[in-house]
């Protein structure tokens, strides 16, 4: 057999004790001659099916973007246990804690069980059920009578198979491309690192980082411990890089607070501010200067871009002395194998697309592009019918439909995937603009704060009752497409939001019903996904293409049977000083004394996991805090202002204010408050409402001018005393006293 390529015998022993405890459904043998019309995976189990018996089925976690396989356990029609996909490379069978949580978005009781419309106005919460028919009328309707430029259609970042969907259905009635933002990608700073490597590499992909073959790893904020774009695949490699046979590697961390990522690190250096992309400056200039290490040829003739870099300036600047400065710069020179990384809190400042350029750099002059270990880019699969989704698009591009909103310029709102009443900064206007617009049509599981000040909610299923595809970004190390199909039957009267586009295209007719010719998503998947069936590539042998589709959703997908990075060109360096401006800040220091730092909660991510109780009781791994918003302060500043533990404290800045309980943290700057961003709904099910407050409420509008993304980490705050306490849910405080109950 050859390399990575999978047996059947193989793929069992993968799954092992899983396989083991039940039936492993979908494997198809690499011999199998037979007709493949009865591979469908089951929903309703046959007569002959033994009451209790386990089936897997292969499919695809939509819990975040980064695309992993998973494999479902189910029994008796009923989806029991998700786990990682052994055989998809990207997770190699891991899967994080989200993941797991997957089957409360299917068995959540708050989820909606039909299609609604609001009776009392929006914001009533008055819904009325509505039959499907009724709903896809009143949408059709619509439609017939609005100007298709003043149609707008905002979501999440989207899988690529809905994606492909909805760009072609908006372009075929002649209405603006989709805008795909949400607050997860924003932290993760994925618009940015793409419009960097646009500009360097020449290249939209998204850049991958081969962590698990590195020696050093020097990393600016890039929480990939946590939830930093493809968390999972970044922890394996975390794992291979200090299991070496050669050392355990070698690791810095570059961030204001000490994140889960950070504690695991050699070193952490605790960054001000905005001070990022200066010194990454500061470290290119004492490598080309004094020549250090393995730089390389790029070193030399790329040294102009540290014209002007005065080390001891940035210094002071960045609070990391000259020796210290010096010191990282010989660490990260001397190394075989070293990459660096930037993270999303680089993005998330005035100067975020600067520091991003400056931050990139690194890797050229230390000959870390396409090296092992080095930095590649996401390798795309062999076949153009697979449209993968562009860029999240900027907060700029947010602005300008928020403008166009308030103008009267939009008649016609729809919104999946996201919740941009809760994701964006209340300054920004959403709400308010929204109210504007004739008719909003949501496509949310959940009533959450845009769903509910919406006309019609037309309930996606869960993408455990879903086909579609997803090809990761960033990458494995081969290109791969994960694919994902219903595992079990509809448990209500949903219908996916695919399958609703492919309907109305169909209503409408003409160009839209030739744009989009299936009759359903199992016909699109099956059409689009077949382009791989001649690759030399493929994983497992097929003869036909029936029997190649019947492989692809029982193995999970497709990916190459072997190695296959893609090398980034350094078509856009210029060997000219990199300008990295100064930070801006909302707020004046004598006003608002510290740095905020909003991140994203390791658990309910940027809020949308808010609504799963498994996700609200697990303990945030830092502070055991969970359940409830809290504000993390130095013990030095926490003595000063008289805090404790417990204490509820207003956190106020140009913008707005929210209440949170403070916990005592080591692990920051003095000058620096963290709060966690995932509570404060004001909707969105029993276990998310009313509990904790929205971070997003204190930021402004600021955005940084070279890429148009949201400026979130730079705004100032005050502490203000409440008076009051609250126990916050712990199992034990920073110093590992005991367990804490609530009262």
């Amino acid at each position: 057999m050859k390399k990575g390529t999978i047996s059947r015998r193989h793929f069992l022993k993968l799954v092992g004790g899983a396989a083991a405890a039940g039936t492993m459904v979908g494997v198809l043998p690499a011999a199998a001659k037979q007709a493949v019309s009865q591979f469908e995976p089951y929903v309703i189990p046959p007569e002959e099916a033994l009451p209790g018996q386990a089936n897997w089925y292969a499919s695809l976690c939509r819990m975040c973007p980064a695309g992993c396989g998973i494999m479902v356990r189910t029994i008796n029609g009923r989806a029991k246990k998700i786990e990682g996909n052994p055989a998809f490379p990207l997770n190699q069978g891991k899967l994080c804690a989200r993941g797991q949580a997957g089957l409360q978005t299917l068995y959540n009781p708050d989820r909606l069980k039909n299609a609604v419309r609001q009776t009392g106005g929006r914001g009533s919460r008055q819904f009325e059920p509505l039959y499907w028919d009724e709903a896809l009328t009143a949408v059709l309707d619509k439609l017939e009578t609005t100007d298709p430029a003043k149609i707008a259609f905002f979501a999440g970042v989207m899988p690529d198979s809905l994606y492909y969907l909805v760009s072609q259905w908006l372009e075929s009635i002649g209405a603006p491309p989709p805008i795909q933002y949400d607050l997860l990608a924003a932290l993760n700073g994925r618009a940015v690192s793409i419009q960097a490597a646009e500009t360097l590499f020449g290249s939209g992909q998204q850049p991958a980082y081969d962590i698990a073959n590195a020696d050093v790893v020097f990393s600016f904020g890039a929480n990939f411990a946590e939830t930093w774009l493809s968390p999972v695949a970044y922890n394996l490699g975390y794992g291979d890089f200090r299991g070496q046979s050669g050392g355990r590697g070698f690791f810095v961390q570059f961030e204001p607070r000490m994140s889960a990522t950070a504690a695991a690190a050699d070193q952490w250096v605790p960054v001000r501010p905005g001070s990022e992309g200066l010194v990454a400056l500061a470290l290119g200039r004492i490598i080309v200067e004094e020549r250090l290490g393995r730089s390389g040829t790029f070193a030399q003739t790329f040294a102009g871009m540290y014209r002007g870099i005065d080390v001891e300036t940035v210094a002071g600047a960045s609070n990391i002395s000259a020796d210290r400065l010096n010191e990282l710069a010989h660490i990260l020179a001397d190394a075989d194998q070293p990459v660096v990384i930037p993270g999303g809190y680089a993005a998330g400042q005035t100067n975020g697309y600067a520091s991003y350029l400056a931050i990139q750099s690194l890797n050229l002059i230390l000959s870390r592009l396409g090296r092992s270990g080095g930095v590649h880019l996401s390798s795309s699969p062999p076949a153009e019918s697979l449209v993968t989704a562009p860029s999240p698009n900027s907060f700029a591009d947010v602005q300008a439909l928020i403008e166009q909103m308030q103008a009267g310029e939009v008649e016609m709102l729809f919104v999946h995937g996201a919740n941009p009443v809760y994701e964006l900064p209340q300054t920004a206007g959403f709400k308010e603009a929204l109210a504007k617009v004739p008719m909003v049509v949501s496509f949310s599981s959940f009533v959450d704060e845009t769903a509910v000040q919406s006309d019609l909610i037309l309930p996606d299923n869960t993408y455990l009752e879903s086909w579609g595809y997803q090809i990761p970004s960033p990458g494995a190390d081969r290109p791969a497409v994960a694919n994902q199909q219903p595992v079990v039957e509809r448990l209500y009267d949903t219908r996916s939001t695919g399958s609703v586009i492919l309907e109305l295209a169909q209503q409408v007719g003409g160009a839209a019903a030739e744009a989009l010719p299936w009759a359903s998503e199992r016909l699109f998947m099956e059409d689009v996904t077949g382009a791989l069936f001649h690759s030399s590539l493929s994983p497992y042998d097929a003869n036909t293409a029936a029997e190649f589709w019947a492989a692809f959703r029982q193995y999970g997908g497709w990916w190459a049977h072997r190695e296959l990075r893609q090398e980034p060109e350094p078509v856009g360096f210029e060997n000219k000083p990199l300008p990295v401006p100064a930070p801006r800040f909302d707020g004046e220091p004598g006003e608002y004394p510290f740095f905020f730092y909003p991140y994203p909660n390791v658990n309910l991510s940027d809020g949308r996991g808010a609504n799963l109780p498994w996700l609200q009781e697990a303990p945030d791994p830092m502070t055991t805090a969970r359940w409830n918003t809290w504000v993390e302060i130095n013990p030095e500043t926490a003595h000063k202002y008289g805090l404790e533990n417990n204490d509820v404290v207003k956190l106020i800045s140009p913008h707005g204010e929210i209440e949170a309980v403070v916990v005592e943290y080591p692990g920051i700057r003095p000058d620096v408050l963290a709060v966690p961003v995932g509570q404060g709904h004001e909707d969105y099910g029993r276990y998310a409402e009313k509990r904790g407050s929205n971070p997003m409420d204190l930021l402004g509008t600021a955005t940084d001018p070279d890429s148009g993304a949201l400026a979130w980490g730079a705004v100032r705050v005050r502490l203000e005393h409440t008076g009051k306490t609250h126990k916050l849910a712990r199992l034990e405080n920073i110093h590992g006293e005991g367990r804490e109950k609530l009262t």
